[in-house]
């Protein structure tokens, strides 16, 4: 079998969050569940209606333009795209061809920070939606129809699935940040298409390429670049000839399928939309938008790691959940604002900012997840946390009776201070109180004892056990084992 090389291009839809469509005045609601309800004449292209711009969204658009590199075009025009299909009722679609408003930019991904061109961003309306009510009868809702959609072309600089992945994975968190999209790929919000073709080790041209459609989510387009690599590289093995066309992914199968010869832009016949007329952006427009551009995951990753020297993982979550990124940078304004026993040195932040992190990850977050939830939509206040927080790493309560401490915060919103009084769960760390406890674990524990004299270091974590279901884990563990070994010594 030869050596194939996949080259691979992306082409990516994601509906802007705007009030109300594109040309029309109808909102703009992705939830609506009731078919044909926010749809009006100029959205079902009656005859002698006229479209309007929605500024939003051009404005939304040309601002994730900037937030990717692109250079802007400040003179640019709409076009009409000539195609049929029963969910685009005007028999065409408004869109852009030969001049987009963003070109030229680039996003890189991966932990390698691998480089990807982004060759135009344009701006168009999203089609209705089709719904194939059984084998002979398909429903039209136009809900969706002139919905402001961003279509986002790169170079074909990938060459592996994962590149796939990280890509519009990158992408939806960037659409996330700058509030121009929701990017629910399960929504229909945002769709990935993947150009694909392979070519022989060595060979320079680029092979035939297949795009692959109807894809709904980022996994689901990560798999169908690797099946089209597999299905490619074979019939080439095989001696067939690859065509240009256009394939479905279908989830059931875990394949592809063929759906159509692929269509050239002559085919759709462009020509400039005579019903509206030309964008003119300023200078002054871009730049003001360009100030407005707020922290984007990249920066946030290079600033956490450099701030807070947390461990990539963390970072990573910290960033794809901005919410509880917010959250987390919250909590540690608290931190360096509490009159603590810990706070006062630079180790010790470094101590805290990490089991703030930890606890936000391992515990808060699992709730936030069962809740629906957002973590300033809890009862527990950043300066709350934060307490709790102090009281975890100074040793004032274990990790069992923290687990307590913060089920009952999440709960009723109260102070630490007082949940801690009031189920008695303060940690025992003074040593006439350790010493009680340590000495009862080592007399009830003659063949452990005896055990660890014996060099089996392990007996000692079951000395220390001891001590802990004696005081119901009150006692400090590291002082436990401290003490014991101490006397077993």
């Amino acid at each position: 079998m030869a050596e194939y090389i996949p080259t691979i291009g992306l082409e990516v839809h994601a509906e802007l969050n705007t009030n109300t469509k594109m040309f029309c005045s109808c909102a703009n609601d992705p939830l609506e569940k009731t078919p044909n309800t926010n749809v009006c004449p100029v959205c079902m292209g009656h005859p002698g209606t006229l479209p309007v711009m929605n500024r939003e969204a051009i404005m939304k658009l040309v601002r994730a333009g900037l937030a990717m590199g692109c250079s802007i075009e400040k003179h640019s025009f709409f076009e009409r795209k000539n195609y049929f299909y029963p969910d685009l009722p005007k028999g065409y679609q408004i869109s852009q061809y030969q001049v987009p408003f963003c070109r030229e930019g680039a996003l890189e991904i991966g932990p390698h920070r691998k480089k990807v061109r982004i060759e135009r961003i344009h701006l168009e309306e999203d089609a209705g939606k089709l719904q194939h009510a059984s084998d002979d009868a398909t429903l039209a809702d136009y809900n969706r129809a002139g919905v402001p959609l961003m279509e986002l072309v790169t170079h074909p600089d990938l060459d592996d699935p994962e590149d796939v992945r990280a890509f519009a994975t990158e992408l939806q968190l960037i659409l996330r940040y700058l509030g121009a999209s929701d990017a629910d790929m399960e929504k229909g919000q945002m769709r990935v298409e993947v150009n694909l073709s392979v070519r022989p080790k060595g060979q320079t041209a680029y092979g035939t390429k297949v795009e692959v459609k109807n894809i709904n989510s980022i996994s689901a387009a990560t798999r169908a670049a690797a099946y089209e690599i597999e299905r490619q590289s074979a019939a080439l093995d095989a001696g067939e000839r690859l065509v240009q066309e256009t394939r479905g992914w279908d989830d059931v199968r875990q394949a592809t399928v063929s759906q159509r010869i692929k269509e050239g832009s002559a085919d759709y016949r462009y020509f400039p939309e005579p019903d509206l007329p030309p964008v003119v952006l300023t200078d002054a427009e871009i730049e003001a938008l360009r100030a407005s551009l707020p922290e984007l995951p990249a920066a946030r990753r290079e600033r956490f790691t450099r701030e807070y020297g947390l461990p990539s993982g963390d970072i990573e979550i910290l960033t794809v959940f901005k919410e509880l990124g917010d959250y987390f940078e919250e909590v540690v304004s608290e931190l360096k604002a509490e009159d603590n026993p810990i706070s006062g040195e630079a180790a010790d932040y470094a101590k805290l900012t990490k089991v703030a992190a930890n606890w936000l990850i391992t515990q808060l977050q699992p709730k936030l997840f069962a809740a629906q939830a957002s973590p300033h939509d809890t009862k527990i206040a950043p300066a709350l946390f934060a307490d709790f927080v102090v009281r975890v790493a100074s040793g004032q309560i274990g990790s069992t009776a923290a687990q307590t401490v913060l089920q009952a915060m999440w709960e009723t919103g109260e102070d630490p201070e007082d949940i801690i009084r009031a189920k008695d769960l303060s940690q025992v760390s003074d040593a006439a109180s350790m010493n009680l406890f340590v000495e009862d674990a080592i007399a009830q524990s003659e063949k452990i004892v005896a055990d660890f004299k014996s060099g089996k270091e392990p007996a000692l974590k079951a000395l220390v056990g001891k001590v802990m279901a004696l005081s119901r884990g009150k006692a400090n563990p590291q002082l436990a084992e401290k003490l014991l070994r101490e006397k077993l010594q």
